[in-house]
């Protein structure tokens, strides 16, 4: 009897797991997509970091929080900022120097042995690092940018609740032939 209890207190746990990743899954695709700039989650914007250049402290791989600034802001030297460079390509770097009275930023990876080559404009720089990351989850944030990808995390989290469903039904169903079976061969 106590152990029916546990399986279905594991299975109704697993249940509500499934359904809360394929709800969450729904929701950050769809933001994602009306977004066109990536995925933003309470004002801040995650990005997937594609280099190790500020290893060890944002590793290749993860997903980090930036918080979207706009206008004409004054960083320091030492802040992490995401800046968008003229191919049109996004970097986080750590400000090394500020130069100028135009406030131009020199930028540098953790990781790197030198500065950027081009300094940084302040109307470049497209948001701030919050210091939030989660290693690792960006290879999948980045896969599922594709076609295929993104197929995979919307049907995926669909497909494990129906068989986890199905499963459940079968047990259930199990239970009541057992049950019937017992009750037919009692003698009274």
């Amino acid at each position: 009897m106590y152990g029916k209890k546990v399986l279905k207190v594991i299975s109704n746990t697993i249940t509500a797991l499934l359904f809360i990743v394929l709800i969450t899954t729904i929701f950050v695709f769809i933001s994602s997509k009306a977004s066109g700039e990536g995925s933003g989650i309470f004002g801040y914007q995650l990005k997937t970091v594609l280099s190790g250049s500020m290893e060890p402290k944002i590793k290749t791989g993860s997903i980090i929080a930036i918080k979207p600034v706009s206008g004409q802001i004054h960083f320091n030297k030492g802040e992490i900022v995401t800046y968008q460079t003229s191919d049109g390509i996004l970097i986080t770097h750590r400000i090394f120097k500020v130069k100028g009275a135009e406030k131009q930023y020199i930028t540098k990876g953790d990781n790197n042995n030198a500065p950027d080559m081009e300094p940084v404009l302040p109307q470049n720089i497209v948001g701030i690092y919050t210091g939030f990351t989660i290693p690792y989850i960006g290879y999948i944030a980045q896969s599922a940018n594709s076609r295929e990808g993104s197929a995979l995390l919307l049907i995926l989290p669909g497909v494990l609740l129906l068989c986890h469903a199905g499963f459940t039904i079968w047990q259930a169903l199990r239970g009541i032939e057992s049950k019937e079976k017992n009750e037919g061969t009692k003698v009274f």
